[in-house]
């Protein structure tokens, strides 16, 4: 009877895997049998040489030290080429700026302005503008304004600069993380060649800014993380300092810094549960380990970012378009502004004229004008808002409620003080009408009160009866201008007049809504104070004691800044997007130019790059998954693709940890969102990209043998893909460096053929 024939152990599904046997005492691994190999004999097996496991391509080694200067010269050179070419075209304001050039200037003029962002962005374009003599003069009032004999190159040069050294920086954290040189060349050439970062590392603007930070700080922290094993050495102090300092710098730049500070928070913490999970390491030591991160990642950080203000308040000292936005203490700092070594009569009398300030942070002076409110609003009346910037509109004069006020220059009438509890009425100076409220509803919030401007010269009913009450203090005591808080309440309605902080439509002039409020509860947005007044009979007297802190000023300026932040809304045609446009290069952006006449740049990301990227987020998640079941299955791995395996869950999570962090928050923003927010995150997919690809390509070169037929399958994969992005790059460049001529839909358009999508305007 012949003998059962022995079962061949199944093949595992990757090259150089190796399959424990399960339920077998002192189980070995099987290797995967030679290709080609016949039916075992049933008697004593031969003596084989044991088969050596499949290597990958020798150049999946860390790569010879020698290439790697040359590599970096290249990628630099490639990367200041390509942002430096035609800087100076067009030789007019480009998109944004209009904003962060006259940002500039308005720092070389030491001229106060308000922005949403932190100020060390606009502080490097103005010094970089002053260092190469722009004299600050020119308005950069809109787009498409000439810059004439101005000097407008240095700022553009300062963020190209910057610019060009983000790919170096992506190009070393990608060797860092992968030890894989052609994976950094690949992902430095997906930044070098992509139209989206040239064009927006070309104007005066702040995303190269952000981003050179913002990689200055990963690439710190992952050089950080590489010194794990020789803790508090030079090296060591080098990197997780300078970590903190870009931290400092990406989060003075913009607020979406601090998507990078979770990031390298979440590193932090997950260090330190580690080494509190190593026993053979004191809690002494592990202390020290803490503190160190304590100093160089929150302490170190929080002194630079809090310097940064300082000199922004510094430099900045005279009255200019933001001052408005703050508080009349903070005004009275700024050379030029009324308030500033003000001397005013100290306290409120009938008669005086004055501006109301809300004390909720940018709430406004009540404000009215000779607009009505629209038919379906409430009463057609005239309307009262809260104006952010100074205006004659502003004014209004206080008078007794039963009487009219006799003229002020009459010197025969005696001073009257307006005390706490007096039942008063304010008259708009401009137009004449009282401030009035009743039970209409107010325009945006409901269940509260219309506040408008009613009579004809004074003259009007009941509902324009007002009682002021200074907060904290009793009936009979008089009203201190600037240093009183107080609260109007309406006689008939018992509502508190106050401002909502929401924007009223166009027909408000976007202005703020003022409505009177029947919820008696106490907050900034219902008290006000008395800024300005103009009282002849009165002695004036200086008012130097109100200078805040500066603790106070950058509390203030930080609460105004996310208010105004979450404030902005879309100009007139402005093209806007949603987060899930931006990863499928859905709509760009208009920098110059609409029509053939015109010198067109448009910001779009180069069409194949950014679909590859997205295509590879979907690899790097099932080759993720792939992994984590072959070992969850006991699957052992070859020396080689145990390193693999590292790179793409340790490299690659902490890639992919960083796109989804800055690319995710934006679906709960309410405020207005714009295509280039999305840059930060295309980093990361970018690195993520040629971390993969990289591995890929090992792994299938690795099912090639000799290692000869192995390096060139691996080197016609990554040839591939860097032609490919470099073709693509010829196809696109005209919309990073502009186009004069007929548009993409004319067949003599150089860009003829490649409007790929409708939603893109070129």
């Amino acid at each position: 009877m012949r003998a059962p024939r022995p079962v061949r152990p199944p093949r595992t599904p990757y090259p150089g895997l190796r399959r424990s046997r399960p339920g077998a005492a002192g189980s070995t691994a099987l290797r995967m049998p030679a290709a080609g190999r016949g039916q075992a004999d049933p008697g004593p097996p031969r003596q084989r040489e044991p088969r050596q496991p499949r290597r990958l391509p020798p150049h999946s080694a860390a790569s010879p030290a020698a290439a790697r200067p040359a590599a970096l010269a290249l990628v630099i050179f490639l990367s200041f080429a390509s942002r430096f070419h035609r800087l100076a075209e067009p030789p007019h304001v480009c998109w944004d700026e209009t904003h962060f050039g006259k940002m500039g200037s308005y720092y070389i003029n030491r001229t106060f302005f308000f922005d949403v962002h932190p100020p060390l962005g606009k502080m490097l374009i103005g010094l970089a503008g002053y260092l190469s003599g722009y004299d600050g003069t020119f308005p950069f009032q809109k787009p498409g304004d000439r810059y004439e004999q101005h000097n407008y190159v240095g700022m553009r040069g300062f963020c190209a600069f910057l610019g060009s050294c983000l790919v170096p920086l992506v190009y070393l954290t990608v060797l860092e993380l992968s030890k894989s040189l052609p994976a950094a060349l690949l992902t430095a050439f997906i930044l070098i060649f992509d139209t989206g970062c040239i064009t927006l590392s070309q104007y005066i603007l702040l995303d190269p800014i952000l981003m050179f930070f913002l990689m200055g700080a990963v690439l710190s922290m992952v050089k950080c993380n590489s010194c794990a094993d020789r803790p508090f050495s030079a090296s060591w102090w080098f990197w997780m300092s300078l970590t903190g300092v870009s931290l400092a710098g990406a989060m003075g730049v913009k607020f979406v810094g601090l998507f990078v500070v979770l990031l390298v928070g979440l590193n932090t913490m997950h260090d330190l549960w580690v080494l509190l999970g190593n026993l053979s390491l004191s809690l002494v030591m592990f202390g020290k380990h803490l503190l160190a991160r304590v100093l160089c990642l929150i302490l170190l950080p929080i002194a630079l970012y809090t310097a940064m203000f300082a000199v922004h308040f510094t430099v900045l000292n005279k009255s200019g378009p933001g001052d408005g936005f703050f508080s009349s203490a903070f005004q009275s700092q700024l050379i030029g502004n009324n308030l500033h070594n003000i001397s005013v009569p100290e306290h409120l009398a009938y008669g005086s004229v004055v501006t109301m300030k809300n004390l909720r942070m940018a709430g406004g002076y009540l404000h009215s004008h000779w607009h009505l409110y629209p038919e379906g609003i409430g009463a057609r009346q005239q309307q009262v808002t809260a104006y952010l910037h100074k205006d004659l509109n502003n004014f209004w004069i206080i008078k007794k409620h039963d009487s009219d006020t006799a003229d002020l220059s009459d010197p025969s009438i005696p001073v009257e003080f307006v005390r706490h509890g007096d039942i008063i009425r304010l008259e708009h100076k401009e137009t004449s009408r009282n401030l009035h409220s009743h039970q209409h509803e107010a325009p945006l919030t409901r269940k509260h009160f219309q506040v408008t401007a009613y009579g004809i010269n004074g003259t009007g009913d009941s509902n324009d009866f007002w009682r002021i009450e200074v907060v904290g203090r009793k009936a009979e005591k008089l009203i201190r201008v600037l240093r009183s808080q107080v609260r109007l309440t309406h006689v008939a309605t018992g509502c508190i007049l106050g401002s909502s902080g929401k924007i009223l439509p166009k027909w408000g002039w976007e202005q703020l809504e003022v409505t009177c409020t029947p919820y008696l509860k106490e907050t900034p947005n219902s008290l006000w104070n008395f800024e300005d007044h103009i009282n002849p009979k009165l002695p004036n007297i200086s008012l130097d004691v109100l200078k805040p802190s500066f603790a106070e000023i950058l509390l203030e300026s930080h609460m105004v800044m996310i208010q105004g932040n979450t404030a902005l809304k879309p100009k007139d045609n402005e093209v806007t997007s949603k987060p899930w446009h931006w990863p499928i290069n859905y709509q760009g952006l208009r920098f110059s130019g609409v029509n053939e006449t015109d010198y067109r740049v448009y910001l779009l990301g180069n069409p194949v790059i950014w679909w590859l990227n997205l295509v590879t987020i979907g690899l790097y998640l099932l080759i993720t998954v792939s992994t984590a079941v072959a070992l969850k299955r006991g699957v052992q791995l070859t020396s080689e693709l145990k390193e693999l395996s590292r790179v793409v869950l340790r490299g690659g999570g902490q890639i992919m940890l960083g796109w989804l962090l800055h690319y995710l928050p934006f679906f709960m923003m309410g405020r207005v969102l714009y295509f280039h927010h999305y840059f930060p995150a295309m980093l990361f997919s970018s690195m993520l990209t040629g971390i993969t690809w990289d591995t890929l390509l090992k792994f299938f070169a690795g099912f090639w043998s000799p290692s000869t037929t192995a390096r060139k399958v691996y080197g016609a994969g990554f040839l591939a893909l860097a032609l490919l992005i470099i073709y693509s790059f010829y196809l696109f460049h005209p919309l990073s460096y502009g186009i004069v001529g007929p548009m993409a839909s004319d067949p003599s358009s150089p860009m003829a053929g490649l409007r790929w999508m409708d939603s893109w305007e070129f």
